[in-house]
């Protein structure tokens, strides 16, 4: 037993053939004996390295949602759960066989149906909330019920979501409608039966590969339509005293702070009192985001643990001065249900929005650790509220707010876990400001590791990430927690009695303290970095090197480091897109043809198209009209201009005109064309030498990302799959096709499928 399978030769086979059969007989022994080798050693490896399921199974749940995100149709999800079934069965039956490999067989088994529980969880919660799309944007008269309000007074309107019928079909759908901020708009509450006159459109896809996609969060809000109202609402009826009386409430006390702090500071104290950010101007909300400060302003962990720990600390000193009380219960314990009531009842009035929930399910999870005696910030308990916010917002998963919130919280819990970080802080007999200036190292360190760590997740969702967070936030978070939260808690008690005022304007000081602080290192030169979009695999290295270094205990978790540089070495070299173009063909950005600035084919209004260009070009926002390009020959209806990319020159023209021009000179002048874009449908004989992206190729595919240089497209289409919230008219993904008559060397790489189609 054990030893190797015995060579069984053949008469008359020569000394060659003889060591070649020999080799073929044992071949499946040694693969046997290399993979029994390699189980066992990962089966040392799990029982010494601190294997903690929990964390794991979490992750495995995520990634399993994340899996059905990134598969494109239901034969995947199925093929997927499959697979994930057969490894649970796989694992189950050889425990029951063999005793050997206890570990490795657990892991297989539970990683497993944990992935295969994260996919369906998310696919059965997007057939139950999902609402397909309207077709087609329309003008229509509308008659529904106010489900919700939201007042945006910086912006001067109001956002409501109404339940209606759809017309045509009379399927009930909800859609959101932008009102103007008039007096009439405020008799339509909750609850309320309105009438308006509004143009609807379905939810809008990324404009561009890369960019945010609000199809998506619609579909899982189950939004079909957004829109904007072109009359005044018209209140049928209005809502009854006992609808959503929490809105009622969140909304006056939004009011009444707002009243007392003027400007974006009563904006902020809003934010903090209420959770409604309406009252912050843009200007300022874009300093908090270049100085890495946003995150103060949504309620999250920091403000309901500021609550809670403010709570339970008053709750314990007080009823400690009174004996029956103290004699009798156990105080911690009281104070835990004090304090878990004041967070609770602060996420509702915060409007309960999936981050202010998972920090509440964190903060209870600390609470009963407390009072059951165990350690109140673990990597198990994370784990426990990152499961139980899946199981109800899957979705989460694959958006900034969730992965930069459980990010943060995991750096600070493995970080204060190692064990030279525990050395550090251990107490000594030392002097008081030896004992402050550590603390304070610590502080600074924790921001660093914070800002490190949440960096790859800012620049994949916005191509952009802070550089001096991590110091703007050792002033800004002590100064948010210690002083303006409880100044306003102050102010609002002070209130109830008429004598709120001095609170009040020492609360609207800390926060004018807190805009000047993020407005001067927005300021700073390089506060802020801009990469054009990283890839999933660069992110997906970041993530898997992260998660390794922070799970894992002892040396083996330096292991991690390894995709963390790999990812590193990715962002180096990315550069951005040649062209981008959005999926309506309106908009068009040129890159590398101007030091530091965008190319742009129209002056838009919006800062949305703006923003987008420049973000997925990864410049600051500096953009230049193609007219003002010596390079560029422009009329009314087209511009013509050359760029060197990839050792060519490419001929592109451009269209941004609406008026109809002479058939055989658009012709004429698509022969001489590589690549002809138009927002509109061109005739079948305009064929450009390469790529045709007009509106009939634009529905299809969605924006565009085209790299001159290494000859690839990226499309909109190609990782939207079949998705509910991807409009039946675009949803499967399209190739570009190329005229034959392609120069030499002069074929694109289009990546609408795994393996590129070199045209």
């Amino acid at each position: 037993m054990g030893g190797e399978a015995e060579t069984v030769p053949f008469a008359g086979d020569s000394p060659e053939k003889s060591g070649l059969r020999a080799a073929l007989q044992q071949f499946p022994w040694r693969v046997a004996q290399r993979l029994s080798s390699g189980l066992e050693r990962l089966e040392q490896f799990l029982g010494h390295a601190g294997f903690d399921r929990a964390p794991w199974l979490a992750v495995a749940f995520a990634l399993g949602i994340a899996a059905w995100f990134m598969m494109d149709n239901q034969w995947q999800w199925l093929g997927f759960l499959t697979a994930m079934l057969a490894l649970v069965l796989t694992g189950l039956a050889l425990m029951r066989e063999d005793g050997r490999f206890p570990f490795v067989r657990q892991a297989l088994a539970a990683l497993a149906l944990a992935g295969a529980a994260g996919c369906g969880t998310v696919w059965v919660k997007s057939v139950m909330v999902g609402s397909p799309a309207i077709e087609r944007p329309v003008v229509s008269n509308i008659a529904g019920i106010v489900v919700s309000r939201e007042e945006q007074l910086a912006d001067g309107r109001v956002r409501l979501v109404l339940a209606i019928h759809e017309e045509g079909t009379g399927r009930p759908i909800r859609v959101r409608i932008n009102v103007p901020l008039i007096k009439d708009a405020a008799l339509a509450q909750e609850g309320a039966a309105v009438r308006l006159k509004a143009r609807l459109v379905p939810p809008a896809p990324p404009m561009l590969p890369g960019s945010y996609d609000f199809a998506r969060s619609a579909w899982f809000q189950g939004l079909a339509a957004t829109g904007s109202a072109l009359t005044s609402v018209e209140v049928a009826k209005p809502g009854s005293s006992g609808d959503d009386w929490i809105a009622r409430l969140q909304r006056r006390l939004s009011a009444h702070v707002r009243a007392q702090v003027p400007g974006s500071a009563g904006g902020i104290a809003a934010a903090f009192a209420s959770g409604d950010r309406g009252g912050i101007t843009k200007a300022d909300e874009d300093a908090m985001r270049d100085a890495g400060l946003t995150h103060l302003l949504s309620v999250s962990g920091l403000h309901v643990s500021a609550v809670i720990a403010a709570t339970y600390l008053i709750a314990i000193r007080l009823l400690a001065l009174w004996p029956w009380l103290a004699l009798r219960f156990r105080l911690p314990l009281v104070a835990a249900g004090t304090s878990a009531l004041a967070g609770i009842s602060y996420t509702l009035l915060t409007g309960a929005e999936v981050p202010t929930v998972r920090s509440c399910i964190g903060a209870m999870l600390v609470l009963i650790a407390l009072a059951l005696g165990r350690e109140a910030l673990s990597l198990r308990m994370l784990a426990v509220a990152a499961f139980l916010v899946m199981l109800f917002w899957p979705e989460a998963v694959v958006g900034p707010g969730f992965q930069m919130s459980f990010a943060s919280v995991i750096a600070i819990i493995a970080l204060h876990g190692c064990s030279p970080a525990r050395a550090f802080l251990a107490p000594r007999e030392e002097e008081w400001w030896q004992r402050g200036l550590r603390r304070l190292a610590m502080l600074v360190l924790t921001g660093v590791v914070i800002e490190l760590a949440l960096m790859p997740i800012g620049l994949f969702h916005f191509h952009r990430a802070g550089v001096y967070g991590a110091l703007a936030n050792v002033i800004a978070i002590p100064l948010t927690t210690f002083v303006s939260m409880p100044l306003i808690a102050l102010a609002l008690l002070l209130d109830t009695v008429g004598g709120g005022a001095p609170a009040w304007w020492l609360a609207g000081k800390s926060l004018e303290a807190l805009l000047g602080l993020a407005q001067w290192v927005a300021m700073q030169p390089g506060a802020v970095t801009h990469l054009p979009a990283m890839g999933h695999g660069g992110f997906a290295l970041f993530i898997a090197g992260g998660l390794w270094l922070a799970l894992w205990r002892g040396k083996v978790r330096l292991l991690g480091l390894v995709p963390v540089m790999l990812g590193t070495a990715s962002l180096a070299m990315l550069r951005p897109p040649d062209l981008l173009i959005s999926g309506d063909g309106r908009h068009v950005g040129i890159t590398g043809l101007a030091e530091g600035e965008l190319l742009v084919l129209r002056e838009s209004r919006s800062e949305y198209v703006k923003d987008n260009l420049s973000e997925l070009a990864g410049m600051d926002g500096t953009v230049r009209l193609i007219d003002d390009w010596p390079g560029a020959r422009c009329s009314p209806e087209f511009c013509v201009l050359e760029i060197e990319r990839g050792g060519r020159v490419w001929h592109l023209l451009l269209e941004r005109g609406q008026e109809l021009v002479a058939y055989r000179d658009l012709v004429a002048a698509c022969e001489l064309s590589d690549i002809v874009i138009a927002d509109r449908r061109l005739p079948y004989a305009c064929r450009p030498k390469l790529l045709k992206a007009d509106r009939a190729m634009l529905d299809r595919t969605g924006g565009l990302a085209i790299d001159l240089g290494s000859r690839k497209i990226r499309t909109v289409a190609e990782g939207q799959g079949e998705h509910g919230w991807w409009h039946p008219t675009v949803r499967k993904p399209y190739v570009p096709k190329v005229s034959p008559s392609v120069p030499t060397g002069g074929g694109l790489t289009v990546t609408a499928s795994p393996t590129p189609l070199t045209q």
